[in-house]
C-alpha cells in the first residue's frame, strides 16, 4: 500500500485487511512524505497487530505511480504474491481469498505462467454510502484494449510471482498510471489476466481522491477534457514508449501490433481512425469506442 496524507481514511482500510478471510499476509507500506497522522496510525497498527506490518518504506516523492513501482522493485519482494491497495478504500473480507483462488488454481504444468487478477468494485461516497457497482468489462482484457484503456484497477490488482517478476524486469518507466502500465505490460507479454466481475473493493470517492471513478456523466466529461486537451494522448504516448523499451519481453503478436502502431498517421483524419480499427484498438463499451474513434479522427488520441 502506498500512502500520502491518508489519515482520514487509513484506519478503515487497515481494519478491512484484518477482516480478510485469508490471513496469511503481511503489509508493506511506502509513504510519500505524509504530514498528517499517517505515521502515527501505522505505528499504532504495528503495535496492536505484531508481525502484520512487515516493511515501511520512504517513497520517491514523485507521485503514486513512481511510489508503487519503486516498492514493487524492492529486492525483498521477489518471489512473492503481491496485492496492491489504495489507502482510502475498504476491501471486502473475501478479496484476498478470491484472488488467490484464481491465481493458484491452475494445473501444475502451467503454474509458472504470469497471472494477474483484478476485480470490479463498488463506487461509494466518502462515508462508504450509495454503493453502486463499476461498469462491467464485457470485452475482456487484450492488448488492443490496454493501449487505450485500463481495466486492471490498481486497488483490486493481485500479481503472482511470475507477473511480479515481469513488472520488476520492466523497471520504473516515466508513466502516469502504474495500474494501466501493469495491465499493458501483462497484455503485451501474454500473461493470463483474470477480471473478476464480482466487486471486491469499496472505492471511496472524495475531494482528495487521486483519480475519480471511471463511469457516469462526470467521468465522461473528465475523459473528454483529457482527450481534447492532449492529456489522454500524452498518457498513451508515455505508455507505448515504456512498452517499446521492453520489446524483448513481448510476444511476437505484441511486437507486430507495436510496429503497426508506429505506422499510424500522425495527422488528423479518417486514415488515423481506420488504422485504429484495423489494429483492433477499442475501449470496453461500444459508446466509448465511438468516442475513441472520433478522438482519433480529430487527433486527440
Amino acid at each position: 500500500m502506498c500512502t500520502y496524507n491518508g489519515a482520514a481514511w487509513l484506519p478503515d482500510q487497515l481494519e478491512s485487511f484484518l477482516a480478510q478471510t485469508r490471513d496469511d499476509w503481511t503489509l508493506w507500506v511506502s509513504d510519500d512524505g505524509s504530514t498528517d497522522d499517517t505515521a502515527g496510525i501505522l505505528d499504532r497498527f504495528d503495535r496492536d497487530n505484531p508481525g502484520r506490518l512487515e516493511r515501511r518504506l520512504t517513497g520517491p516523492g514523485r507521485g503514486s505511480a513512481a511510489n508503487y513501482l519503486q516498492m514493487l522493485a524492492h529486492p525483498d519482494l521477489a518471489g512473492s504474491y503481491v496485492a496492491l491497495s489504495d489507502q482510502d478504500d475498504v476491501w471486502r473480507p473475501e478479496k484476498l481469498a478470491r484472488a488467490m483462488a484464481v491465481l493458484t488454481g491452475v494445473p501444475e504444468a502451467d503454474d509458472g505462467r504470469p497471472r494477474a487478477y483484478a476485480a470490479a468494485y463498488y463506487i461509494t461516497d466518502r462515508h462508504l454510502l450509495g454503493q453502486r457497482p463499476s461498469a462491467p468489462w464485457l470485452q475482456g482484457p487484450s492488448l488492443g484494449n490496454a493501449l487505450v484503456q485500463n481495466i486492471m484497477s490498481g486497488h483490486t490488482t493481485v500479481l503472482n510471482p511470475a507477473a511480479l517478476d515481469l513488472v520488476r524486469r520492466a523497471g520504473a518507466p516515466e508513466i502516469d498510471h502504474h495500474d494501466w502500465w501493469i495491465y499493458l505490460l501483462m497484455a503485451g507479454t501474454g500473461a493470463d489476466i483474470h477480471i473478476d466481475p464480482e466487486p471486491m473493493v469499496l472505492y471511496r470517492q472524495h475531494a482528495d481522491s487521486v483519480f475519480g471513478a471511471r463511469q457516469g456523466k462526470r467521468a465522461l466529461a473528465r475523459r473528454l477534457r483529457n482527450m481534447s486537451g492532449g492529456t489522454y494522448a500524452g498518457w498513451i504516448k508515455a505508455n507505448v514508449a515504456a512498452l517499446e523499451t521492453v520489446d524483448a519481453m513481448l510476444t511476437p503478436e505484441a511486437r507486430r501490433t507495436l510496429a503497426a502502431w508506429r505506422t499510424i498517421p500522425r495527422h488528423r483524419g479518417p486514415r488515423r481512425m481506420a488504422a485504429f480499427r484495423a489494429l483492433g484498438i477499442h475501449r470496453q463499451s461500444h459508446a466509448e469506442t465511438m468516442v475513441l474513434n472520433l478522438a482519433s479522427r480529430l487527433g486527440w488520441a
